[in-house]
């Protein structure tokens, strides 16, 4: 069954250490996809978003000019960042493993997503929507962002890793509108 990505009820949200001291956050806030969730058989489930990388804010105008820059994302070469499944892995009534290509600035390395199903709920518009949490953490010069600086009292600037969390709202897609698609 085909769901569409609920973007005011949604979040793609980052973190990573800054001069080892503090955590910097981010999100983007344009992004689009569908889910085809199955939840008869949740490991027949598919999702495929991509994200707009220049929608990138960090609460800091500078640090998100370098965050776009060619330092970084480059967002003028790569102005999209895509996940694309490719197995879910069941565990609990509300709990799974969701694995698949993370391709950033044109590099592709399979992630792993723990991720938490809340459950659905009937809207009282007619629609229906269900919800999820998916986190994992990644090494960023993975996909080839390695700029950094040395800090004079050791350590770098920027950390490797990067904490990915996504609040993920998703709505049903009447079987009309899926049929009319297809």
């Amino acid at each position: 069954m085909a769901w569409v990505i609920d973007n005011g009820h949604s979040a793609i949200n980052f973190s990573a250490r800054h001069m080892m001291l503090t955590t910097a956050r981010g999100q983007f806030e344009k992004f689009s996809g569908t889910v085809n969730f199955d939840e008869k058989n949740p490991t027949d489930t598919t999702v495929d978003v991509t994200v707009e990388t220049a929608s990138l804010n960090s609460k800091d105008e500078k640090r998100d000019g370098h965050l776009k820059s060619p330092d970084f994302l480059d967002v003028a070469q790569f102005p999209t960042l895509t996940f694309k499944s490719k197995r879910v892995k069941h565990i609990d009534d509300t709990s799974a493993k969701l694995t698949g290509d993370l391709t950033i600035k044109g590099v592709t390395k399979e992630v792993t997503l723990d991720v938490e199903y809340h459950g659905q709920q009937k809207a009282p518009w007619g629609s229906t929507s269900a919800g999820f949490t998916g986190t994992t953490k990644i090494n960023r010069e993975d996909w080839g962002l390695t700029w950094n600086v040395a800090l004079e009292t050791g350590g770098l600037l920027v950390g490797k890793d990067v904490k990915i969390e996504i609040d993920l709202e998703i709505v049903k897609q009447p079987e009309a509108e899926t049929a009319t698609v297809a």
